[in-house]
């Protein structure tokens, strides 16, 4: 993939006739802005009032107890919520200074832009070499297709370990391959974000050591945005770590999630400025 920040010439996330501008990724600076976001399902509010800054190249942790919108959130970051009826986003994401929720904008191409990788492997019941080459095909990208499916693999530490066996199904893989194949798939059609919903719950220690390793080494070309349970595993691999909760209405016993904080992980897990996310960190809740 080519370096995002290198590029001289803007990077177009809206159809050619759009009337959005164009916009110039440049090195260091915030990838996503988020402002004010509100998601309601229907009249419920599932998530209110949150506001944080993703940067360039780093890994940024989601963090807290189930029910506090936590992937709610993450799948805003590429509109994956569009495809639930009774969703409905308020407020700004911001990519590159461009809102993703402006009509004009193409969510096919911000999904193309932004990746995402599920909790549970969900390989397509194909070969290993076609899992990875279907985006690229139906992106049309002109790559040599052997090359563009070696290199995802490679990258996903995972060449190695299939390049004799490219013809043979996916769903033969243990789970471990199988989460670092559906990675594969998703930088295969070279997006500069990579969203993953706890890619590593499915997952045995090893095979999440693994993971956790790649996260490192992706995050040199990519952008990372996790949800975890595992709040050791936001202290190994995170830069920075928000810390959401969940608000209960006691008459309809419903939940609202809410950001509490967001700040470096270190910071986070040894000096938190709010004392639900020292007692949360700590164990004493959740």
């Amino acid at each position: 993939m080519s370096d995002v920040s290198a590029r001289t010439e803007p990077v177009q996330i809206n159809p050619p006739d759009s009337e959005v501008a164009d916009i110039e990724v440049l090195p260091e600076q915030m990838v996503f802005r988020v402002e004010g976001l509100n998601v309601y399902y229907g009249d419920f509010r599932a998530v209110r009032d949150v506001t944080i800054d993703v940067r360039q190249r780093e890994i940024t942790a989601f963090i807290g107890p189930s029910g506090c919108g936590k992937t709610t959130v993450l799948r805003c970051f590429n509109r994956m919520n569009d495809l639930v009826e009774i969703a409905r986003v308020e407020g700004t994401i911001s990519y590159h200074g461009v809102d993703l929720y402006e009509p004009a904008v193409d969510p096919v191409e911000v999904r193309r832009r932004i990746g995402m990788v599920f909790q549970k492997p969900n390989p397509f019941p194909k070969s290993i070499y076609e899992n990875v080459s279907f985006g690229p095909k139906v992106a049309g990208m002109k790559d040599n297709m052997d090359d563009m499916v070696e290199r995802a693999l490679t990258r996903a530490a995972l060449w190695d370990e299939v390049k004799d066996r490219l013809k043979s199904s996916a769903m033969g893989l243990s789970g471990g391959q199988q989460q670092r194949l559906c990675i594969a798939r998703t930088i295969a059609v070279e997006p500069e974000v990579v969203l993953m919903d706890e890619p590593c719950s499915a997952l045995d220690p090893i095979a999440t050591a693994r993971i956790e390793d790649l996260m490192q080494e992706l995050k040199n070309d990519y952008t990372i945005i996790i949800v975890t349970h595992n709040m050791q595993q936001a202290a190994r691999v995170s830069d920075r770590t928000a810390f959401f909760t969940a608000e209960v209405n006691p008459e309809s016993d419903t939940r609202t999630g809410i950001l509490v904080e967001f700040d470096r992980t270190e910071t986070m897990f040894s000096n938190p400025a709010d004392e639900r996310t020292e007692n949360y960190v700590t164990g004493r809740f959740g």
